[in-house]
């Protein structure tokens, strides 16, 4: 199927596979439809957008939201040693922003020692298959990326440094 994908769309292994054909995309239906949408915002609800986009575009909600489709219910040592490199502060808070959105459910069995674990909810499930699009999108296009991120960093004079240099230049003037 992958090989059917990247000769229908003319592309080659090096390119990636795209899932999502962009042939029939009406860019500008899609615009039009974002448009209303936002529209039709109330300032709470863009709040509510925007809150729950910054907590579910960090890399430890992806990760935890993730870890919990994937193995199902987890405590909070599973989770940690699954998402390498999180902090015990960082994955409590979290835990806790997803919970707090209904996004994960916590039980507390009430045991000593503690004894606590953590489950995707219904709404926490339709977050990671809605995110499978935008994931795979990267995926499809992550040659672009590095591409675009080598040019930049080779190719284009950096701004910072540019002006750096200018100030120095300036100042010795």
């Amino acid at each position: 199927m992958i090989l059917m994908a990247n000769e229908m769309q003319g592309r080659n292994d090096e390119e990636g596979t795209r899932v999502i054909p962009l042939d029939d995309l009406d860019f500008e239906a899609v615009i039009a439809r974002s448009r209303a949408a936002c529209d039709a915002l109330s300032d709470d609800d863009d709040g509510l957008k925007r809150q729950v986009l910054a907590h579910a575009g960090n890399r430890w909600s992806l990760g935890i939201i993730h870890a919990l489709g994937v193995a199902g219910t987890l405590r909070h040592a599973e989770l940690a040693r699954r998402l390498g490199g999180v902090t015990q502060r960082m994955l409590t808070r979290s835990l806790r922003q997803l919970e707090r959105d209904g996004l994960i459910v916590r039980r507390d069995y009430g045991e000593v020692p503690p004894r606590v674990d953590y489950t995707l909810t219904p709404l926490g499930r339709e977050l990671l298959v809605g995110m499978m699009p935008l994931w795979t999108w990267i995926i499809d296009n992550a040659s672009a990326f590095r591409a675009a991120r080598f040019r930049f960093d080779h190719d284009a004079p950096n701004t910072s440094q540019h002006s750096s240099k200018h100030s120095m230049n300036a100042m010795e003037e």
